[in-house]
């Protein structure tokens, strides 16, 4: 049974900024680094969603790109309590009728 290898944040972000290189498919730069396409996918998926400005090179984040990367998870996370509310208080509205 093939183990399961574990790769260092700096490899994903060279192996993101090498596939969005112009004129190259994920498929080829999965294949050319011995990794499989839907991982590195995956990869860029996380790595956009966090912003591509935070892994220009040495994959490590700044203090400021930290704090937003902190406060967009919290503005996530009060964005569902207030649905959550929202949805509670229709619910006793009605059943006080």
């Amino acid at each position: 049974m093939r183990q399961r290898r574990k790769f260092t944040r700096e490899f994903k972000v060279e192996a993101v900024r090498l596939s969005r290189q112009p004129g190259r498919s994920v498929g080829e730069v999965a294949k050319s680094l011995d990794v499989g396409e839907g991982l590195l996918r995956r990869w860029r998926d996380e790595f956009g969603a966090e912003g591509g400005s935070a892994f220009s090179g040495s994959g490590k984040q700044t203090g400021l790109e930290e704090e937003i990367r902190k406060l967009r998870a919290e503005v996530e996370r009060l964005r569902m309590e207030r649905e959550i509310l929202k949805k509670a208080t229709v619910f006793f509205a009605k059943e006080q009728r």
